[in-house]
């Protein structure tokens, strides 16, 4: 696929040409559109990148650049991941670059096949990040997930070992998604000890609008089926507080460098009108509370965010 470059069309005073800029992947997916918006908002320049532009919206500050990171033949069964000539056009579009924020992924399985899913998604990766090294990028943000911890896809309801579920735990996927996020993260470590780069990985719960938040509230309020929420523990995370994770996680890497850092992402509360505490006891006595929840904390623990980089979740289905 062809590069095309187009500049910012929006009014305003963009920040100097020679500032460096922050490489964004997927940056026209939801959560991309929110993290370009972010870094826009804070001064920073931004080489947005994706497989096509998709109402971008793109601002003064903001370069697009149209680039697939993928390198599988979704038609046959050629794996063989991305070229020389792809990792070329890679590395030119991060020229000038001194972050990178990599939000690009296939982001669920069973859409596409399960080798495909994985493929693409570490493929993608480590593509990526090997571009990030070679062009001298010292810090780096990338998209993990929830689903790492292996409940939220498994062929059969999977529950958590126990509450507040934190970085330390288990990672028990049997889905290539949740598989993929679990490789990149690993990928990710690697990179850190053979460069020295900082790297963050984000373990975003469901991330989601204020709509989607109040829809599920009302989605709750008929049948229930408990053992579908158990997968996801209630968690979600508002797109604004998503955005500025990614954010954040740059400017401490800035102001002191922390390798392989894991996070999780996740809003403060839970995304049910009950105490979470009753429905674990009610519908999870399995599931071992390993400290007391008070009535609207949710089961994720957050606090490894809130010391290393300073993100506190701003943002509640409540508010």
């Amino acid at each position: 696929m062809a590069e095309s470059t187009t500049g910012p069309a929006a009014t305003g005073t963009a920040p100097p040409a020679t500032n460096p800029a922050v490489f964004v992947t997927g940056a026209c997916g939801r959560l991309g559109t929110a993290v370009v918006a972010e870094l826009v908002k804070h001064g920073n320049r931004v080489v947005a990148t994706d497989r096509v532009a998709r109402g971008t919206g793109l601002s003064v500050g903001v370069t697009f650049v149209e680039l697939d990171l993928g390198g599988l033949d979704l038609g046959g069964l050629d794996l063989g991941g991305l070229d020389l000539g792809r990792m070329a056009r890679i590395q030119t579009a991060m020229a000038g670059c001194n972050a990178l924020i990599h939000l690009a992924a296939i982001p669920r399985p069973y859409r596409h096949p399960d080798e495909v899913v994985f493929g693409n998604n570490t493929g993608a990766t480590f593509a990526i990040l090997q571009a990030a090294a070679a062009q001298g990028v010292t810090r780096a943000v990338i998209a993990s997930s929830g689903s790492a911890y292996g409940t939220a896809w498994s062929p059969e309801p999977t529950q958590a070992r126990y509450v507040p579920v934190d970085e330390e735990h288990p990672m028990l996927t049997a889905d290539p998604y949740g598989l993929s996020k679990e490789v990149d993260e690993r990928t990710a470590e690697m990179f850190c000890r053979r460069t020295g780069m900082s790297i963050a990985a984000l373990r975003f719960h469901w991330v989601a609008t204020v709509s989607e938040q109040q829809e599920r509230i009302i989605a709750q309020r008929g049948a229930r089926d408990f053992a579908e929420e158990l997968r996801e523990l209630w968690g979600y995370v508002d797109i604004r507080d998503a955005a500025r994770a990614c954010r954040l996680a740059l400017e401490a890497a800035a102001v002191e460098p922390y390798g392989f850092l894991p996070m999780n992402i996740v809003a403060a509360d839970a995304l049910t009108e009950e105490p979470i505490i009753d429905l674990l006891r009610e519908h999870a006595p399995d599931i071992d509370i390993r400290q007391p929840l008070h009535e609207r904390q949710g089961a994720f623990a957050i606090e490894r965010a809130r010391q290393r980089i300073g993100w506190v979740p701003t943002y509640s289905w409540r508010d």
